[in-house]
Order: C-alpha cells, then structure tokens, then sequence
C-alpha cells in the first residue's frame, strides 16, 4: 500500500454537519477497498485569492490513507462527480512524511518566523 495525501475543498454554504459526514462517507468508500485510514484535519472556511466556481470562500479539509491505486482511482472518481465539491487533489507522499499533517506545520512556521523577524 501507498501513502496518500487528500485535499478537499467544500462548498463553504454546505453545513459543517454535512461536510463532516461526506468525509465520512469518503473515508468509508477507500477503507471498504482495503485502505488505512490516517489522521484527518479540518481547516475549517477560508478566502480564496480568486474567485473559484462563482465563490469566494470554501471549506478545506485534508487527510491521510494508506491505500492501492484503485482506492485512490475511485475516490478521484466520486470527488470528480460530487456537486458540493469545488476541488480536490489527491497526492502521494513519501512514507517519511505519512502521519504529518501539512496543516501542522505551516500554522507553526509563520510563528517562528514572526518571532525571528522581531527579535
């Protein structure tokens, strides 16, 4: 199996309350293909520096699975054909990286680097 990072973007007018069970149907749909299910990160709304499918805002969410190719194909497939979907790219990652969010760390970097700058 390989190590895969999902990048999701929700309509923002969807409820919270929906997106959160999607992405539980979403995480079922690859575990029935035999996946591993890894850490899950809810970003939350956020602005788009464009406008993206007449909308200006969106609900991000990324998580993490081991799994074939053919999970990830269907996945690619289901996101493709959801309507409350704006976006969504599926990676694969290295194995070294699996189990770490990208969320984690970008949130931690402008910290330090503000600290740095006024020091």
């Amino acid at each position: 199996m390989r190590p895969y990072e999902v990048m999701v973007i929700f309509d923002a007018e969807v409820e919270e309350e929906t997106i959160r069970s999607l992405t539980t149907r979403y995480q079922q749909l690859i575990k029935d293909k035999g996946a591993e299910l890894g850490p899950i990160d809810f970003w939350g709304k956020r602005r788009f520096a464009y406008e993206l499918k007449h909308r200006w805002e969106g609900y991000y969410i990324v998580l993490q699975a081991k799994a074939e190719p053919a999970a990830m194909d269907e996945l690619h497939r289901q996101l493709s054909l959801a309507d409350e979907v704006l976006r969504h790219k599926i990676l694969r990652i290295p194995e070294s990286v699996y189990g770490k969010l990208a969320g984690a760390a970008a949130s931690a970097t402008p910290a330090t680097a503000g600290g740095e700058a006024e020091a």
